[in-house]
């Protein structure tokens, strides 16, 4: 459609106030393809048979979902029966919008999700299959697609390449659904009725979500200045191009947490990881400063690495570049090892090399502080120190903390095969259900096994009742100190018996129980379960990233 200054949609626009905004320069260089558009739906060019007709500002008729959804969508209300795919780059769930100009987020009575609300103009130049807006839907999707669109008036000169996919979620709950908005060629910002020119300044286009109640919304970085071009080539999931965000009770949130993040503070104290906080992506720290350590890491947080003595527990070794190695003696070094020119012994591939801030020489290559430490059952190891993720994250409702990431809970997911489903939402073996392990110990085929097993600690800790806590490693005999006694001497902790041997880490070396041996003394007893129903949980990783040193 056609517009004027006096126009209808002008008059809409300037309703909700006057706009100016020029973000840098007034020029900008086209951003390459970043995340292809995905185009098996059928049609002319794989993005379905519906398409809207060459047009400006104009709208799809009331699309019904419910072939797509049979109950609806959720979106902070509803549910939504219909849809209205906007040519502006939106699609609306109350009736369609016809403004050009993107208006701030929130605006009332106007539930949108805007992968790209800007004046696109599918007038100019290209053909239908080149320069038009799609839509598709099956059970479970709804897929919006602007393609190589131009922007107003009648300009194709810069091109945007945008979809938006809806898609069912598995959970419990009706009406909830997951959001993908995907970014494939990213040259312009602005009509020339928004106050740009050639594409750009002017009013910038919005992406993002709006309630339509004035109140809650979601809206991407960038949105409304230059910036917003940078979709093409970021992400809040890894994929550049990619963002996607879940839906549930009605309500946007984040799309996951425990990737690993920087804090912005000092030392270890630098290093947290991603959880959701309401919409947003926070990053929190997974633990405090504690003692330093000879381990290449700022343990204590103070800008400074394995500074200050008595760092290595072998008496006469020397903490350098974040392992203890001895001093060079008369008859030279051991073997594999070689004397420095600064006089101490180190590994004969290690003599050369110098590695950067949180990381240690082995073998002659550089490894983080995490490389040869095993952590205890359900903990991971992070910036040289083993915890248990799951203490720091605050999973949304629905979920729970799974090996350091949140995860749906049970029913709604299915359990593997031999497992059952907890009242709380978790997942156990089966033959686990009426089994209560002591503290330091868990369940696993009905047996209780010592969480310590296998645990291979920082240097200057050891394992004990399932955690590594500072203290030098147990002796070889047990446990028991010399001199004791054979008969009178109490037992160790759970967690540090059974024959552990130091070993240059500070940690212990030990040999899971057999199979047939619990470990320990075990007590049935009774638990709540919910209807048992198999979820598959995905293989978690928890990848060490970089590592903070001194500044």
């Amino acid at each position: 459609m056609g517009r004027s200054t006096s126009g209808l949609a002008r008059s809409a626009a300037l309703m909700f106030g006057a706009l100016a905004f020029v973000a840098g320069s007034t020029t900008a260089a086209p951003a390459s393809a970043q995340a292809p558009l995905i185009n098996t739906y059928g049609g002319p060019v794989g993005f379905g048979s519906n398409m809207l007709p060459i047009n400006d500002d104009g709208s799809s008729d009331p699309i019904d979902l419910t072939a797509a959804f049979p109950g609806g969508l959720n979106f902070f209300g509803g549910p939504y029966t219909q849809v209205w795919v906007n040519n502006n780059g939106n699609i609306t769930f109350s009736g369609p919008v016809f403004n050009y100009t993107p208006t701030p987020f929130p605006v009332a009575d106007r539930p949108m999700i805007a992968p790209y609300w800007g004046d696109v103009d599918t007038r100019g130049g290209g053909t239908p299959n080149n320069n038009g807006v799609f839509y598709h839907l099956e059970p479970g999707r709804m897929v919006a697609t602007w393609h190589n669109v131009g922007y107003y008036s009648s300009n194709d000169d810069r091109k945007m390449d945008f979809q938006l996919i809806l898609t069912n979620s598995l959970d419990c709950r009706a009406g909830d659904f997951d959001v993908e908005f995907r970014y494939n060629r990213c040259e312009w910002t602005t009509g020339d009725a928004s106050g740009g020119s050639g594409g750009l300044g002017g009013t910038p286009a919005q992406a993002g979500f709006d309630a339509g109640n004035s109140m809650d919304f979601v809206e991407i970085r960038g949105s409304r200045t230059m910036a917003i071009l940078d979709v093409c080539t970021t992400s809040n999931v890894g994929i550049p191009g990619v963002w996607r965000f879940s839906v549930r009770g009605g309500e946007v949130s984040c799309p996951g947490t425990g990737e690993v993040c920087d804090t912005g503070m000092m030392g270890a104290c630098g290093v947290g990881v991603t959880q959701c906080v309401g919409r947003d992506v926070v990053c929190s720290p997974v633990g405090t400063m504690s003692a330093e350590r000879c381990n290449g890491t700022d343990d204590d947080c103070d800008g400074s690495t394995d500074e200050g003595g008595d760092l290595c527990s072998t008496a006469g070794d020397i903490c350098v570049r974040g392992s203890c190695v001895p001093p060079c003696f008369e008859g030279g070094c051991g073997e594999g090892e070689s004397c420095n020119a600064d006089g101490i012994c180190v590994e004969s591939a290690c003599v050369d090399v110098t590695c950067p801030e949180g990381q240690r020489c082995r073998g002659g290559s550089c490894v983080g502080a995490c490389d040869g430490i095993v952590c205890p059952h359900n903990q991971q190891c992070v910036a040289g120190r083993c915890t248990d993720l799951c203490d720091v994250l605050t999973c949304p409702d629905g979920e729970l903390c799974v090996d350091g990431a949140c995860v749906a809970q049970c029913p709604c997911r299915e359990c593997d095969a031999g497992q059952t489903c907890l009242a709380d939402g978790s997942c156990i073996d089966s033959a686990c259900d009426i089994v209560t392990c002591d503290p330091g110990f868990y369940c696993e085929a009905g047996e209780c096994r010592d969480a310590c097993a296998g645990a291979v600690c920082p240097e200057g800790q050891r394992c004990q009742a399932g955690d590594c806590v500072d203290g030098p490693a147990p002796m070889a005999d047990a446990g028991v100190p010399p001199g004791t006694g054979d008969g009178g001497a109490p037992p160790p902790p759970p967690g540090i018996d059974g024959g552990g041997m130091e070993d240059t880490d500070g940690g212990v070396d030990r040999r899971p129980p057999a199979r047939g041996d619990p470990g320990c003394n075990c007590r049935a007893a009774g638990r709540d379960r919910a209807p048992s129903l198999a979820w598959l949980l995905a293989p978690l990783a928890f990848v060490l990233w970089r590592r903070r040193g001194a500044r």
